[in-house]
């Protein structure tokens, strides 16, 4: 597959700080790229500098085999972005919102029109043409945010954060709407919250943290890179903090965890791990509701690469 975007040792400096420190990386065409980090690691303005809304200090950024600067229009016409927030007109309807969008880029007014529908049945917006957006719930106005930026069929689509504080329904809407259009062949770059939507729809993930890549591949190529090999859940009701230390000091384990009446167990190794726990909880006439084993999660390996939650 050739490469949509290339970008080689990407610097962008504020002062003293460096929000990107030579950073490099491809998107190939075709897929579904997961760009993940913390608050403050270089994901916005990675993907500004990407956009030519943001001048940078070294390096090259190249959409399309072709250097990206503020006046590549051509480039930026294959280009679809969908921010965080929401951006559309209060005083025009869905329809027109699209159509607007969608003629900034397409002028001609029949495949205007097809196009407009097209991105309308994507995110699953048909009985709502004719609404404004203050008369939608917040996930319809999401998947109208999303159809604005996509209608113009671009090649190569940025979506940020689009699945935030929307219901279930439009969850699913979106996620499905992501798959079809990666189908009808647009290479994507996805920011997000949720590590089960990175699982679900990502090919390739990139961890950055403080302006470098952490670590980088499949969603299973990561997950290789945790330290623990299984995390047995356990929901037990008022443990003594005894039985915590001695399992803690048990073989195999890395970590323990008690919160809420939940016991987390992470171990470093082992095959009998969970019927060891067992034995141990029967033998100390510890009564659990429920227990169950896993291996290790991709928000598991971010936790240990960059020390915080997702959402940190």
């Amino acid at each position: 597959m050739e490469n949509v975007i290339e970008i080689k040792e990407l610097t962008k400096k504020y002062k003293e700080l460096k929000a990107i420190d030579n950073l490099s990386f491809e998107v190939k065409e075709g897929e579904i790229l997961g760009l993940l980090g913390p608050n403050g690691s270089g994901k916005s303005t990675t993907i500004n500098c990407i956009l030519s809304l943001l001048n940078y200090n070294k390096g090259t950024i190249k959409i399309f085999g072709k250097e990206m600067k503020p006046d590549s229009y051509e480039i930026k016409s294959k280009i679809g972005v969908v921010f965080q927030d929401v951006a559309v007109f209060e005083e025009l309807t869905v329809y027109e919102n699209i159509d607007y969008f969608c003629g900034l880029y397409i002028k001609d007014k029949k495949t205007r029109k097809k196009y407009v529908e097209d991105a309308i049945n994507l995110v699953g917006i048909e009985e709502f043409k004719k609404f404004h957006p203050k008369q939608l719930s917040g996930g319809l106005l999401r998947r109208l945010n999303i159809a604005c930026g996509i209608a113009h069929k671009p090649k190569l689509i940025f979506l940020d954060e689009p699945t935030v504080a929307v219901d279930p329904q439009s969850r699913n809407n979106i996620l499905d709407g992501i798959k079809k259009l990666r189908n009808d062949g647009a290479t994507i770059v996805y920011t997000t919250h949720y590590m089960e939507e990175v699982e679900i729809l990502c090919d390739r993930i990139i961890i950055l943290d403080k302006g470098k890549i952490l670590a980088e591949g499949t969603s299973d190529k990561l997950k290789e890179l945790a330290k623990i090999e299984e995390k047995v859940t356990i929901e037990v009701n008022n443990l003594e903090e005894k039985y915590i230390k001695e399992i803690k000091q048990k073989q195999n384990v890395e970590n323990v965890k008690y919160d809420s009446n939940t016991l987390i167990i992470a171990y470093k190794e082992g095959k009998n791990n969970l019927v060891e726990l067992m034995e141990y909880l029967k033998n100390e006439n510890i009564n659990f509701n429920k227990i169950y084993s896993e291996r290790p999660t991709l928000n598991d390996v971010f936790l240990e690469l960059t020390g915080k939650e997702l959402r940190d």
